[in-house]
């Protein structure tokens, strides 16, 4: 691993335990085993290098919708044809690789348990986490699920309300596992029973679709 990659490593490292506050540029070149002054050859400040460590979260997230073959939200015509021929099967399935991205992942975690702790004491790093985990993630579903209640595959409903009914146990259970990630399977089976109460709730059944098409 080159120097400037362990560098984000070991920074993230610590800013998941001890807090970007609580973390001095010192203690990250310590951790990687170099001098202050080398450090500053890569990174201007510990700012950049919280900016550097965002930037690639948001990366590694967008690589992980496309190798599940996610669609963004510049085509939500398209995420809803796709979401829409999933069942409920599927769409566990889904969840579960997304979930367990979110749990297991060492970067994605780690990402996660840093803002968990920084945002009572950084506003700005509570603005990513509130962008990042809550702002992003409802704008998505709910253009989703507008889209796929115009194309009939969800009830006629809030689609703002169902993103909040969808997504808010979702983060939930990130959070009741995010120190037990041994648990996963139990972990799953509540996320199961969400996503099909979920689906119980508001999708349309084949036969209104048919109704509906006929």
């Amino acid at each position: 691993m080159r120097t400037k990659e362990r560098i984000i490593e070991e920074a993230l490292t610590l800013f998941s335990t001890k807090g970007y506050e609580g973390t001095s540029v010192k203690n990250i070149a310590e951790a990687v085993g170099i001098k202050d002054s080398s450090l500053y050859k890569h990174y201007k400040s510990k700012k950049e290098i919280f900016d550097t460590i965002v930037q690639e979260m948001s990366s590694r997230m967008e690589r992980m919708s496309q190798t599940l073959g996610l669609p963004d939200e510049a085509d939500m015509e398209r995420a809803a044809r796709i979401y829409g021929d999933l069942t409920t099967e599927g769409l566990i399935q889904l969840s579960r690789q997304i979930f367990l991205f979110y749990l297991k992942d060492e970067f994605a975690a780690r990402f996660r348990r840093m803002l968990t702790i920084e945002q009572y004491r950084t506003k700005e790093i509570y603005g990513v986490y509130r962008k990042l985990f809550m702002e992003d993630s409802i704008a998505y579903q709910t253009a989703l699920f507008r889209e796929m209640t115009r194309w009939g595959v969800l009830k006629e409903a809030d689609p703002a309300a169902m993103a909040m009914n969808f997504y808010a146990p979702v983060f939930f259970l990130l959070n009741k596992y995010d120190q037990e990630p041994e648990r996963e399977a139990e972990a799953f089976l509540e996320l199961e029973r969400h996503v099909r109460e979920f689906a119980r709730i508001y999708a349309r059944s084949e036969e209104g679709n048919d109704a509906e098409e006929t």
